[in-house]
């Protein structure tokens, strides 16, 4: 599986993005997508993942009741809506691909390269 994440940009506090992430492939559908994201000097961390089906979703206490993931088989495409942004979700945001549930980065097997996020104060 290929991934493109897309949609980042420059947005003040409060406002909204919409993160955008295409995979290749027939198998798309099968495995969990998740987000990551990585600031500046810090790791990369979990921030949303959603089921193969979009029954489930997980996401971290920092983001949640902002943030909704969610997903369109059959466009193959995974989405990170982002409300009430702050400037602390300032990050390079990664799409991922797993193969069962899950919130650890190296049990994820497809990447795609990234889209810049700057929340402005």
């Amino acid at each position: 599986v290929q991934l493109q994440a897309c949609g980042g940009g420059l947005v003040q506090a409060g406002g909204s993005l919409r993160l955008s992430c295409v995979g290749s492939g027939r198998t798309f559908s099968t495995y969990v997508m998740g987000w990551f994201r990585q600031a500046p000097g810090k790791e990369r961390e979990f921030v949303a993942s959603m089921s193969w089906n979009g029954a489930s979703t997980y996401y971290v206490d920092s983001v949640k009741g902002r943030f909704t993931i969610s997903r369109d088989n059959a466009k193959n495409t995974v989405y990170l809506q982002m409300n009430s942004l702050k400037p602390e979700d300032t990050a390079v945001y990664y799409c991922a691909a797993a193969r069962f549930t899950t919130k650890v980065l190296t049990e994820y097997d497809y990447w795609g390269q990234g889209t810049q996020v700057t929340v402005s104060s």
